[in-house]
């Protein structure tokens, strides 16, 4: 099946309801429950209980403020943040996989539709699970309104009326630039959540609670953008070992975060880009020096320090390139030569090093057709056959990697 045609057929079967979803006569995919315990770090739950939300003023004008509406729900109570499921593209076999791959997709992520045909096709090349987790307030772990055009085009009105010189606002992005912009720490919160309920994921499955992974399957990762930087965090820290034998590959990712050019209309426009970039980079030594609970998680703990040198080229520098450094021969790159949200430039100057002395194996392809970003593989019948060649060397390249 060619990717374009793969690509529609799985957009059109996936859903998160059926236990069970067929896919052909070899693979399929199914869904589970997961609940995430770590509420208590996100803004408003009791490990964090600075109230960092603006307060409607009673100096507002009569129209109501649909900003303060969406802000003032506290983080911690989002319940779709915290109960979700989560899918598992595998072989339709009786036996448990001997091999998981957790796939990690990009920032302002809302549908796995993109990633369905890379997760299919590393099945189908390993024989192994590809485990399609969610990051924190991304897919379906944030409310169904924050992606509905009609729910979100009275926020963007006014996001714009407040900020007249905003550049790539758009109904795609408004809910995670409003939300950004507001309390940028959302970032580091969301992140380690997230990275907490990857190791409860995985200790689950190391314990043989797991359906349809084995206890001891072997455990690698395909990261995409962002999801880079989350899974550059579990392979680094290595809880527990668990992952001292765990290949790592990333598409379209790898840099450290202060390289990135995030202001699209897909991912975040540039107000919220600014006040990120603000809180994490520029002023995060100040922060915490002022924040206590911020300070301890990102110098306290192992997670929290390699989340720290991921933020800014010139933090921990030694100490990140000596990380890379011990992990080359396990990770593997590949980049896009016209990407401009993350060049391949970038990503050279983070794996290998300031010395350029890791062995990290990054390959820059470039494709024939017009490409981008957050949208490397278009589904568009006119270059179909074109798009099906790179699609097919990139996933032969990452698939090879991770057998």
């Amino acid at each position: 099946m060619k990717y374009i045609d793969l690509f529609n057929h799985l957009k059109n079967i996936e859903n998160y309801t059926d236990e069970h979803i067929n896919i052909d006569e070899n693979l399929e995919i199914r869904n589970f429950s997961f609940e995430s315990k770590y509420r208590f770090l996100l803004p408003g739950g009791p490990g964090n209980s600075d109230d960092y939300e603006f307060i409607p003023s009673a100096l507002e004008d009569y129209e109501p403020d649909v900003i303060q509406q969406m802000l003032n729900k506290k983080d911690s109570k989002i319940v779709e943040n915290i109960r979700f499921r989560y899918h598992v593209i595998l072989p339709r076999s009786e036996a448990k996989s001997k091999g998981a791959i957790f796939m990690f997709h990009g920032f302002n992520e809302k549908y796995w539709s993109k990633y369905l045909p890379w997760a299919h096709r590393l099945c189908e090349i390993t024989g192994k699970a590809v485990l399609m987790f969610p990051i924190a307030f991304h897919m379906n772990r944030a409310p169904a309104a924050w992606s509905n055009s009609r729910e979100m085009f009275s926020v963007s009105e006014q996001r714009k009326s407040r900020h007249p010189n905003v550049i790539a606002s758009s109904l795609s992005n408004v809910a995670i630039s409003t939300r950004l912009h507001n309390k940028p720490q959302r970032f580091i919160w969301s992140g380690l959540q997230t990275y907490y309920d990857v190791i409860d994921l995985v200790e689950y499955i190391k314990a043989g609670h797991h359906p349809c992974i084995d206890a001891d399957a072997s455990i690698d990762f395909c990261s995409y953008s962002i999801g880079t930087f989350l899974g550059q965090i579990l392979i680094m820290t290595n809880k527990d070992g668990y992952f001292s034998n765990s290949r790592f590959t990333t598409f379209c990712g790898g840099a450290v975060f202060n390289r990135f050019s995030p202001v699209s209309k897909f991912i975040l426009d540039s107000e919220a880009n600014v006040s990120l970039y603000s809180f994490v980079v520029e002023h995060l030594e100040s922060h915490l020096k002022r924040d206590e609970i911020l300070r301890h998680f990102l110098t306290a703990h192992d997670e929290g320090v390699n989340f720290r040198c991921m933020l800014n080229y010139k933090t921990l520098t030694t100490y990140r390139d000596e990380k890379f450094g011990q992990l080359a021969d396990r990770i593997y790159a590949v980049t896009l030569e016209k990407d401009e949200i993350i060049p391949p430039y970038e990503i050279v100057n983070t794996l290998l090093g300031v010395q350029r002395n890791n062995k990290v194996r990054i390959d820059v392809l470039d494709f024939p057709y017009p490409y981008k970003h957050e949208d490397p593989f278009p589904a568009l019948t006119k270059i179909a056959d074109e798009v099906d060649r790179q699609f097919t060397d990139v996933f032969a390249r990452i698939g090879e990697f991770l057998k």
